[in-house]
């Protein structure tokens, strides 16, 4: 069976997607949300592993005695789940759909859209349920996205719905109206922290805060800084492409192989994006953890000031990443902004 991820196992968010999996009773249509798309990937697969896969294999006499003859021909909702002869992945079960981004726009199309809600309107092939799994569902063109509420409105017999994302707020408020929502945490570290590289370029850049904060007298120094700045973004970009590069060669062995290059265009798009947005969230924890420690030696106003300000500049910029800025130029901002941030304190 597909394990949650571990950082989330025994949570309470957890603990009630199970009871109410055990039970039967999981909503139609669930919104995962939270802050890294990786998390939101695993949960769902956990999620359709138990409703696709159940555990136990009832007597096949004691599921037609259970179960009226009216209810087994319809499937409904409640009657006793028919496990499956063979476990299949979520990834490469028959039963388990997956409508994702595709093409350099990264948008869900109307057609594509149409296409899932056609496949899931056929019964189950192996197992009792369906499951149907929205990559990054804020990314519906706006008709894609009227077209599907319509199916959110009637959904089709023993099918879930999962819809992921990391921008909920982007998504129809009909279309979350008719969720039900579940907010996850990043459940593990960043595969990207533990390259080659990242370790080392955090420690840089925080010697050069500490740099920042205690010299800056003349024109020397301040040239200086700035040619770290631009190291610090060359080897920034290095960082990236490299845990992309190798985050997409462990994921793309285990797609489908009847994705189409738009989609994989897509899908390895989104690696990067996320990469990058966990990157900036390390960028702004070395930060605070910098600011910290020289307000626990002394009390200083002017760093409050800059730390603030920091911050305040380091959200703005990351923010700008959504809009499809090129990240090089999100960070040589920031680190601009810093050296007079901080020259200023």
């Amino acid at each position: 069976m597909t394990p949650w991820p571990p950082d989330l196992v025994g949570t309470p968010t957890i603990s009630v997607i199970e009871r109410a999996i055990e039970r039967q009773r999981l909503s139609h249509s669930l919104l995962l949300h939270g802050d890294d798309l990786e998390t939101l990937v695993l949960v769902a697969h956990a999620i359709a592993d138990r409703l696709l896969n159940p555990t136990e294999m009832p007597a096949v006499g004691a599921i037609a005695r259970a179960t009226p003859a009216s209810a087994r021909e319809k499937n409904l909702p409640g009657t006793a789940p028919v496990a499956a002869p063979h476990h299949f992945p979520p990834e490469q079960h028959p039963d388990c759909y997956a409508l994702r981004p595709a093409g350099k726009m990264r948008l869900i199309s109307a057609e594509a859209t149409r296409d899932l809600i056609g496949r899931v309107q056929v019964s189950a092939s192996v197992s009792s349920r369906k499951v149907a799994i929205i990559h990054e569902a804020d990314r519906m063109h706006v008709t894609a996205a009227n077209v599907f509420l319509k199916t959110l409105e009637e959904p089709p017999a023993n099918t879930t719905l999962l819809l992921l994302t990391t921008r909920p707020y982007a998504l129809l408020p009909t279309i979350r109206s008719r969720t039900l929502h579940f907010r996850f945490p990043t459940a593990f570290a960043s595969e990207a922290a533990t390259k080659e590289g990242w370790p080392a370029w955090r420690e840089d850049y925080r010697a050069w805060l500490g740099r920042l904060a205690d010299d800056m007298t003349d024109k020397t120094t301040i040239a200086d800084h700035v040619f770290t700045i631009y190291g610090l973004v060359a080897r920034f970009s290095a960082v990236l492409d490299l845990a992309t590069a190798e985050i997409w060669k462990q994921q793309k062995e285990k797609l489908p192989a009847e994705l189409d290059d738009d989609e994989q265009v897509a899908i390895e798009t989104g690696i990067a994006n996320g990469v990058r947005s966990r990157l900036f969230a390390e960028i702004e924890q070395t930060t605070r953890a910098f600011a910290f420690s020289r307000l626990t030696k002394v009390e200083s106003a002017p760093t409050r000031r800059a730390f603030v300000a920091a911050i305040a500049q380091l959200e703005h910029d990351a923010g700008l990443l959504r809009l499809n800025l090129n990240e090089s130029a999100a960070l040589e901002n920031f680190l601009l902004s810093s050296l007079r941030i901080w020259a200023k304190r």
